[in-house]
């Protein structure tokens, strides 16, 4: 994980920018545990006290913001002197009957709440005596300080693969605050002596590191700034090779005759689901079998993604066709796609999208899968000339950005702009991989991570599935003014399941696959 003390990218920053009291920027998820028999003590405090155990292990949970004067820059990380526990996890109360839905109904209300940006942006809260000896977990946290993959890695890092909490190693002595002056003279000359000898060296530019001041008066604001901007610029000469090329094949698609017909289906139709949102959410989540989905998916030639997207597609389908608001052209999804390194647990953002037209307008499961999986195919080899291009543009600083950006977020929000814009696309959907072990906290088994995601103005329906154990869990948010109760199309899942299952079965096996 990251160290507090560090300025955020601009990638990380911009979900700060984008905030709105009507379009919250955290993420999170609905764990469901089920407490072990017999259990007599207090799972909330239990649970507490692990986290309490294990705050250094991810230090961006102890990190606040610190904001510049005048907002000029980018707020920097760094840890909170008055960090308390509790005031980060709190303990909930269902109402009857104690169930699910019931907590589902509270987390789409809760998710709508701003985090305060005077602690670090994370909260949990716990809610025990639901049926079956479970217990609720809602857990929120910026999408500044993290991204999926992310989330998936801060998950292994605090809970534990056997019902014995394992022990874990006490925090390190802490480092210096900062730099002394004489230390950021000597970098300085090391980093332009280092590249005067080797002008030409795009790994040494690629790697050249400029010292900062880390403080945040005026004056080392724009010493840093200015070095960032060095950094950058020799950075950006280093990897122009690439980045031409890059371009070129890009360009060189998009002249493609053959690339029109993609091109084409990602132009996303207008939809009642694209408009602006309230500041009121609905959540609702849903399981199925991780196994059976990529045996599906084998079975179509395709990747356990296109079921995902195929599922999405054919219960968006019913609910807008139950409706009368079924476009005639197929909707798109906006898909993310991480650039994380394996066994990269950085807690920032690392992930770029693509567009994907998902068949909506195809009525029967199995060739709205096998459309799906060409189109997929399509925007996959459109988006991938753009990997390289992301590292330079998801980092481009410019003195007094972060205040345009925030009054210009918020006058989008107010304007309503989404509803009379062309959507870029119809809904939101992601999968993010998780562990395949069971995990537990404070004892208790985990059972289910439902993700609980983002929606937009515009896009106001976001489904986001986390793989856990052999299952696929997912989460359904959305503007609650747009679709008030999500959990229909929830309840949809399962049977749009079921048909594409029969759809790719054997013909003996229709019985056992509509099962």
């Amino acid at each position: 994980m990251a160290d507090a003390g560090k300025k955020l990218s601009s990638m990380d920053a911009s979900f700060l920018y984008l905030e709105t009291p009507e379009m919250p920027m955290h993420v999170g998820s609905m764990a469901i545990f089920r407490l072990p028999e017999g259990h007599a003590g207090s799972f909330f405090e239990e649970f507490k006290a692990m986290i309490a155990s294990r705050l250094h292990l991810a230090p961006i949970l102890k990190a606040r913001l610190e904001k510049t004067p005048l907002d000029i820059d980018h707020p920097s990380w760094v840890e909170d002197d008055q960090f308390d526990i509790d005031r980060h996890i709190f303990r909930g109360t269902l109402p009857a009957p104690h169930d699910r839905a019931t907590l589902e109904r509270i987390v789409g209300w809760m998710h709508a709440k701003l985090l305060n940006r005077a602690r670090p942006l994370w909260e949990f809260y716990v809610f025990e005596g639901m049926k079956d000896n479970e217990v609720g977990l809602y857990s929120k946290m910026h999408h500044a300080c993290i991204d999926g993959g992310a989330g998936a890695a801060l998950t292994n890092m605090i809970y534990d693969v056997t019902p014995v909490p394992r022990e874990v190693e006490k925090p390190a002595a802490r480092a210096k605050a900062g730099p002394e002056p004489r230390d950021i003279a000597a970098g300085l000359i090391d980093s332009y002596r280092q590249l005067w000898l080797n002008p030409f060296d795009s790994a040494a530019a690629k790697g050249i590191e400029l010292p900062r001041s880390g403080k945040s008066d005026l004056g080392s604001i724009l010493f840093d700034n200015a070095m960032f901007q060095i950094e950058s610029a020799v950075k950006f000469a280093g990897a122009l090779p690439t980045m031409l090329k890059s371009v070129a094949d890009v360009v060189g698609k998009v002249a493609d005759p053959k690339s029109r017909d993609s091109l084409t289906s990602m132009v996303s139709p207008s939809t009642v689901l694209n408009k602006a949102i309230s500041s009121e959410r609905s959540f609702a989540g849903v399981s199925v079998s991780l196994s059976a989905a990529k045996a599906l998916a084998k079975q179509a030639g395709g990747k356990l993604n296109d079921v995902v997207l195929a599922l999405s597609s054919g219960v968006v389908r019913r609910y807008l066709k139950e409706r009368g608001e079924l476009p005639a052209k197929s909707m798109t999804a906006a898909v993310p796609i991480s650039l994380r390194e394996e066994g990269n647990t950085e807690a920032n953002n690392q992930v770029f999208g693509m567009i994907c037209a998902i068949a909506s307008d195809i009525a029967d499961p199995k060739a709205r899968l096998e459309a799906i999986i060409a189109q997929s195919t399509k925007s996959k080899e459109m988006s991938h000339p753009l990997r390289a291009l992301m590292p330079q543009v998801s980092n481009v600083s410019m003195l007094g950005a972060p205040i345009v950006v925030q009054i210009l977020a918020l006058l989008y929000s107010r304007s309503s702009l989404s509803d009379v814009l062309p959507p870029a696309a119809n809904i939101t959907v992601s999968n993010v991989p998780g562990p395949r072990q069971t995990l537990y906290a404070a004892g208790a088994e985990l059972l289910h991570i439902f993700p609980v995601s983002i929606a937009t103005h515009g896009l106001a329906l976001n489904i986001t599935v986390q793989s856990y154990r052999d299952q696929l869990d997912f989460g359904f948010i959305a503007g609650a003014n747009i679709i008030p109760h999500v959990q229909v199309l929830a309840d949809m899942l399962p049977q749009e399941f079921a048909e594409l299952q029969a759809a790719f079965a054997p013909p003996g096996n229709l019985q056992s696959a509509a099962s």
